[in-house]
């Protein structure tokens, strides 16, 4: 019994120490396990966490990417999707902070295409018109050797035909009859007094008369009374300047004789045309006298001059006139299919390509490598003009890729960006795309109030003051007689009324403006001031124009935004002036004289608006 005893408490002891242990272990594992659910747990949830609180989304329109918000929607100003503005940005470490770039969607949308540059032979079709022109090689002028009187006339009409050595008029001389017998006495003295005879012939001979004629005189012993004046070439009267009966003097022009079996057909070319065409250049043309028959030529000529009032060169093609179907004075047309003036291969672009603002070219190219469609403002030197294309002198590379379409959207989205543009090429905040009435991205609004564009503001008439006023109306018509002076294409008289309107403008109170209308006024001044002063110094008449026209749509504003004092201005247009970019004039009635063509085209363009 007491051996039992014994036996249950060691068994008892050793259940419990392993009970003992068994719960120590389970503790360690279970906790353990718990401690790794906790930890995975926690990653998974840390793993799921939305960070979008901590770095917010910031969504932007494509195509104007003055709009920003917080959350996606559409364009408030053309309804396209917003994007996330990142996908609005290029990666790397290379990219000019003056690209423009844009989604695929706002590519498509503006409808933007390219194409590689390439060089080319450039050619260019020219439209000439001229007239036919006597060969003025081919015209002799025959004046009187010696004075005397028309005793006989051949020649009784202005385009009659003679022949060579045929009898053009008869002259009685009474110098002549005299020099004729002091040969005769000096003939009986010829043995003693040679040099005395040698002078009296020599005088006979410098009034034309020939060595069979003086002969004749000697043979005869008698003077001859009456001389003939004879036609030295073939061909046609075309000036008769004496009558029968009238006295003349040594030198006196009697006859004009012009030979028309060939003539010229000269043609007008422009400045613009004259890189184009060179000597030998092949020229098909017309003459609308002689209708149904087609002529073909080379240009033997071009002249080194340009008119002064016309602005054109001539341009001489000779024609085989035999039969003398082609008279002069007859108009012709031609065409001339010409590469340019000593040139191979030139760079080429399509005329679309490129943005002009009359002292900058501009084209958009493509930056290569980039996910979306990327590009970026460059200047580029022009050569001539080449039909649909230009010739580019400098700025660009053959194998670079260049916007050809849709390039006014891109800088429109440059502008709006503060980017290099047309209007920036210095890129940095413009102002640009800053809109009246819309979120500048900033949580601001500008009301249109108190930010209105430009040319909402120059363009609103104000109350001026009826002195400012006046003075305005005086520029006016300081303005007019410099008008005038460029209609009639004279360069100095321009010049001289353009120093009196930039006195007269210089005579204007600003002072007498307040608020906005005093600071519209300064915007345009600064134009006004540019534009005259370039003008009033300047003795080309082309440049004086190109000046002008920037002048004109300065002024305009002026006179829209502060009128005239009883006095009334027609503003007219004319769509070939300025390199065919069109340009405006005023003008105190509603007649057209066009002030960029003069004479050229006095009567081209139309009145566009009636200022009071």
């Amino acid at each position: 019994m007491k051996d039992l005893i014994q036996n249950i408490k060691q068994n008892y002891k050793l259940i419990l120490g392993v009970l003992v242990v068994g719960i120590f272990l389970g503790w360690l594992f279970f906790h353990s396990n718990s401690k790794t659910t906790m930890s995975e747990n926690a990653i998974e949830n840390h793993e799921g966490h939305d960070h979008e609180s901590e770095d917010p989304t910031t969504w932007t329109c494509s195509m104007h990417p003055q709009i920003k918000q917080d959350n996606p929607g559409d364009c408030p100003i053309c309804g396209m999707d917003l994007i996330p503005l990142s996908s609005m940005q290029t990666e790397g470490d290379n990219v000019n902070p003056n690209e423009i770039m844009m989604s695929e969607s706002a590519a498509k949308l503006a409808d933007i295409q390219t194409m590689i540059v390439s060089s080319g032979s450039p050619q260019k079709s020219i439209l000439l018109q001229g007239k036919i022109q006597e060969d003025e090689r081919r015209i002799s002028e025959i004046t009187a050797r010696f004075g005397g009187r028309i005793e006989e006339l051949f020649v009784n009409f202005e385009g009659q035909n003679v022949q060579k050595g045929e009898k053009l008029a008869t002259i009685y001389s009474p110098e002549l009859v005299t020099a004729q017998r002091e040969l005769l006495e000096a003939v009986s003295y010829k043995e003693t007094r040679l040099a005395l005879y040698t002078a009296a012939k020599g005088k006979l001979k410098l009034w034309d008369l020939n060595e069979k004629q003086i002969k004749n005189i000697e043979e005869k012993g008698e003077p001859l009374l009456y001389f003939d004046v004879l036609s030295p070439i073939s061909g046609t009267v075309i000036l008769r300047h004496v009558a029968l009966g009238d006295y003349v003097k040594e030198g006196t022009g009697l006859f004009k004789v012009v030979d028309l079996t060939r003539v010229w057909a000269l043609f007008d070319a422009y400045e613009s045309d004259l890189p184009w065409i060179k000597v030998n250049d092949k020229v098909d043309y017309t003459i609308q006298g002689i209708p149904g028959k087609s002529y073909s030529g080379k240009v033997s000529f071009i002249d080194p001059f340009i008119d002064s009032k016309t602005r054109v060169a001539k341009v001489r093609v000779e024609l085989n006139n035999a039969k003398q179907e082609a008279k002069p004075e007859m108009f012709t047309t031609g065409m001339l299919e010409s590469k340019i003036a000593g040139s191979g291969h030139e760079i080429l672009i399509p005329k679309t390509a490129l943005l002009w603002t009359g002292k900058r070219a501009v084209v958009y190219v493509k930056v290569q490598d980039r996910e979306n469609p990327s590009f970026l403002y460059r200047e580029i030197v022009l050569g001539p003009e080449a039909g649909n294309f230009y010739v580019v002198k400098e700025g660009l590379n053959e194998g670079e890729e260049i916007a050809v379409n849709g390039v006014f959207k891109i800088d429109a989205a440059a502008q709006l960006q503060g980017l290099q543009s047309m209007m920036n090429p210095e890129g940095g905040d413009s102002g640009a795309g800053k809109m009246p009435g819309m979120d500048m991205g900033n949580g601001s609004q500008s009301g249109s109030k108190t930010l209105q564009s430009s040319e909402d503001m120059t363009m609103k008439p104000v109350d001026a003051d009826p002195a400012f006023k006046k003075q305005l109306t005086a520029v006016y018509e300081t303005y007019l007689k410099m008008k005038d002076a460029f209609v009639a294409t004279d360069a100095q008289k321009v010049s001289q009324e353009a120093q009196k309107v930039e006195k007269s403008i210089q005579s204007v109170q600003m002072e007498l403006l307040k608020g906005d209308a005093h600071m519209a006024w300064m915007d345009q001044l600064k134009t006004l001031n540019s534009s005259i002063n370039t003008i009033a110094k300047s003795a080309d008449i082309e440049k004086q124009r190109i000046e002008f026209a920037r002048f004109n749509l300065a002024f305009y504003k002026s006179l829209k935004m502060f009128g005239l004092a009883n006095d009334t201005a027609y503003y007219q247009y004319c769509p070939m002036a300025n390199g065919d970019k069109g340009a405006y004039w005023f003008s105190e009635t509603d007649e057209i004289r066009n002030p960029y063509f003069g004479d050229m085209m006095l009567s081209c363009g139309e009145t566009r608006e009636t200022i009071k």
